[in-house]
Formats: structure tokens, sequence, C-alpha cells
């Protein structure tokens, strides 16, 4: 109803404006906004922040009580753990629409403008001021920081041509051109990568926000924007790009920590859900798994650099190229389109290009740390799954001096039949795959063969699996059992 009023006296007609006067003290800032709609959400038991998945017990509580709080905040953690996803979800706790003035280059409150410009065409329209209605998909400004970032790209800069126009002094905020900030006016503004702002342009940020004021060139500009500040950084930017200035720190009310999944299963439901999806291509739930628990060995291997992190894009990719060769696999042979581990070997490039190496991951080789990684995520895989299973044939098989090529092309059935020559591993593998397609079961059979190569009881050469190497053999027979 109140989004056909189209002037100051129209909108003051409409209901939970009527009665209301221009610059009554009655305001409602941003904060107030997102803070009563919150209210409603957690008394209704609505989803939050839908997509955001395994922060519902750390994360979310925390910035629930800053919102709550009416607090700006800052989300810090590693890479690949949902900031930018976050800090977007909070426009769902703005209106619908709010009404600005018409014609402004920042968005103003009708009622109580903050600018210049706002105060001076409610005196000269009155009750016929022109206002429009802005949709809250509008209200959020996010900016990326860098260090060529200016004050006048957040803040503005005196335009000299406007104030010619205008017939203003140069110190005359209607003669500036207005950047980033305060065309969030009424809205969200969120800087990512905060740390990578020069010094001289946070200590302005906080200024305005602090106290509303900024020198510009030298003329002293006020600006008491109604702005919800929201920031995210990465705390290996705290030493390798920048820093965030003890004064903005302190300003800020809330600093969130935020981690990557607890645990296989969350991270496999993020995955899946971020993930393009391969028409046709089926991804078993062991290979699911394989997939997401080479990002958790990753972020645990000494040779991989903790201060980076591994990103939860890891996954996301790898799962994506592993879809990708499948499909690849079948469109060439006229196959069931089945993810394998050899797609997940496909797949090295979606790894290699998301792990920052130490000087001895550096002096291995990304591929052969990759390598590394998806054997050790084998094998933990493999014994939460088949852990139980009496493999004492398979392996003694192997021990006589038997090798086996897994077959790489050709079509799934006659594949399954070559795994029949390595006693026991059609049995295993159709208790693993828990299904009765042939091109599943292949998919399985080949997993059983790397986990137990992860565990150590086979050694394995690109395709070629046979007995553990002596020396291996040895450890297991002390330390490794």
């Amino acid at each position: 109803m109140t989004a056909r009023a189209r002037t100051l006296g129209e909108l003051l007609d409409t209901p939970g404006y009527a009665g209301r006067t221009p610059f009554d003290g009655k305001i409602r800032l941003v904060q107030d906004e997102v803070r009563e709609n919150l209210t409603r959400k957690l008394r209704s038991g609505e989803e939050l922040f839908p997509g955001v998945v395994g922060y519902d017990d750390t994360v979310i509580p925390q910035l629930v009580n800053a919102l709550l709080a009416r607090q700006n905040f800052i989300l810090l953690g590693l890479r690949g753990q949902a900031k930018s996803r976050i800090l977007r979800a909070i426009t769902e706790l703005l209106d619908d629409v709010v009404p600005v003035i018409e014609g402004m280059d920042m968005p103003d409150d009708p009622l109580n403008p903050v600018g210049a410009e706002g105060k001076h065409m409610l005196e000269v329209h009155g009750m016929d001021l022109p206002i429009r209605w802005l949709p809250r998909a509008d209200r959020y400004v996010e900016k990326l920081a860098t260090p060529d970032v200016t004050v006048a790209d957040l803040i503005g800069d005196v335009d000299p041509i406007k104030a010619a126009r205008l017939g203003t002094s140069l110190g005359d905020t209607r003669s500036m051109h207005f950047g980033l900030l305060p065309r969030a006016n009424r809205g969200i503004f969120a800087i990512n990568e905060l740390a990578d702002l020069a010094p001289k342009v946070q200590v302005a940020l906080f200024n305005i926000l602090q106290e509303g004021d900024v020198q510009i060139k030298g003329y002293p500009i006020r600006l008491e924007l109604d702005v919800m500040l929201v920031f995210s950084a990465n705390p290996e930017d705290y030493t390798a790009r920048g820093k965030i200035v003890t004064p903005l720190k302190d300003r800020i009310g809330s600093e969130i920590r935020t981690h990557y999944p607890t645990d296989v299963k969350l991270g496999m439901d993020i995955t899946a859900q971020e993930a393009v999806k391969a028409e046709g291509v089926t991804v078993p739930g062991f290979m699911a798994e394989l997939i997401e628990e080479i990002a958790f060995q990753a972020r645990e291997d000494g040779r991989v650099d903790k201060m980076s992190g591994v990103s939860q894009r890891l996954p996301i990719s790898l799962l994506e190229v592993a879809a990708a060769n499948a499909e690849r696999r079948s469109l060439m042979g006229g196959d069931e389109a089945v993810v394998r581990v050899s797609d997940v070997y496909a797949g090295l490039p979606a790894i290699t290009g998301k792990m920052e190496l130490e000087y001895e991951g550096e002096l291995k080789g990304a591929d052969n740390v990759a390598k590394e990684v998806i054997r050790k995520a084998a094998g933990a895989v493999y014994g939460r799954l088949c852990g139980s299973m009496d493999t004492q044939k398979l392996e003694k098989w192997f021990e006589d001096g038997n090798v086996f090529r897994f077959p790489q092309s050709g079509d799934s059935g006659a594949a399954m039949k070559a795994t029949k020559e390595v006693p026991g591993l059609g049995d295993i593998a159709a208790e693993v795959a828990g299904s009765s397609s042939d091109a599943v079961r292949v998919s399985a059979a080949e997993f059983v063969l790397e986990g137990l190569y992860g565990r150590k009881k086979l050694s394995r050469a690109e395709e070629l699996y046979a007995a553990p190497e002596p020396e291996t053999r040895q450890q297991r027979g002390g330390r490794w059992n």
C-alpha cells in the first residue's frame, strides 16, 4: 500500500507513517530495522541465514548477538569460510522497501534527511517532496578492499563543476561527488579484506562513522550517515599485507571468528549445496566422502601452509572436475557416468591450485603432495566404511606376487568381470556400493583398492595395484598394525 506513495504528503497518509511530521525525532536507524526483523524471525522460528551450513552452534549465535546489540562487526577467518555469503545474507533482515528522496545520489530519508541536499529539497518542496521506494537488494553495497582504494573512492571528493553549477563553496557538502559509503546510506556497507585498506583510508572510515565528519582536500565535511558497517578479513593479512589500525578495530563492536566445517558430513553438505551439478552423473556416497576428506587431510598436512588454510572451494571444485571427467569417459565410451577414484586423480588441478605449500611441500612438488593427500584420504574413508571387512584373501593374492591393472576403458560390465580376477574384490565392492549397478560397483572396487593402498596394505603405480613395498610390509608388522 505504501509503495504507491510518490510524495511526502502521500507517505504521511499511509499506515505506519500517519501522524508523523518531518524531523519529529522518531528516527529508525538501519540497525533498529535489522534488530526488529531479526527479533520477529527469532520468535517465529524462521531460518535466519539460508545456505549457511555448519555455523548453527558457533558463528550464528555470536552474529545474532551482535545484530541484537545494534553493533557493527567483523568476520575474521581464512578463505572459503562463507564470510561474504553471511554478509550478503544480512540484507534479508532489512525491510522489503523503504522511502527515499527522489533524484539524489545519496539515498536519504524524506522524514529525517541527513544530507544538505536532502534538507534543501525538503525545504523547497515541503509535502510535495518526490520520493521513491528503495528495495532491500539495492541497499547493500560491497567493496573489496585493495591498497589502491582512496578516501575519494569510499567517502567522496570535491566536485568543482558541481559547486559552480549550484553556486556553492567547495566546502559545501552539496558540491561533493559522493563515494560508496554515502551511497550506502539507509543500508548496509560491507568491506571485504579490510586489512588491505591503507591506514589513512581506515582512519577516514572510522572518523566519519564515529564523529560524522571527515576532511576532504582540507575542507571539513559533515555527514551523519545512517549506515550499518560490516567487515570481513583474513588473519593472514595482519602480517602478510597489512593490518587493521587500532582506532578502527576498537570501534568495531564484535569480532566474530569463522571456521572450516568441523566434520566431514557437514563439509559434504556444503559441497553438495555449492557444487555445480553435472547432469546425468552419479556421485556415490563413498566417493563424495573421499572428495571431502581430501580437504580435511590437506588442512592437517604439515606441508600445507596453515596460515593460508585450505578453502572449502577445494572439494567443491574437485567434485565438479571429477564429475566432468566421469561425464567425458561416459560420452566417449557410452557407459553410465559414475565418479571413480581415477576421476579424482584427473582432478589434481583443482587440488594443487587451492593449496599454499610450505618449503618442504615446494621441494616435494604440488602434484606429489596432492597425490599423497588423496592416498591418506582414501585410507581414512576406507577405515570408516570398510574397516571391519575381511580382506585377507585379497591381500594374500597380492602378496603372492600378483598385480592388477584396474580397467580405465571399456564398459562397466567388462570392468566388473575383470575385478573377479582378484579374490573377494567383487563381493566387497558390492557391499560398499549398495547398488546393483555395475558402474557403481566398479567405482566401489577401485575405491576399495585405493583404500587398501591408503592403509599401506597395497602399493600403487598409476592404475596398477600390487603388494606393498618390503619396507611398508615391515612397518605393517610393527607400528602400522
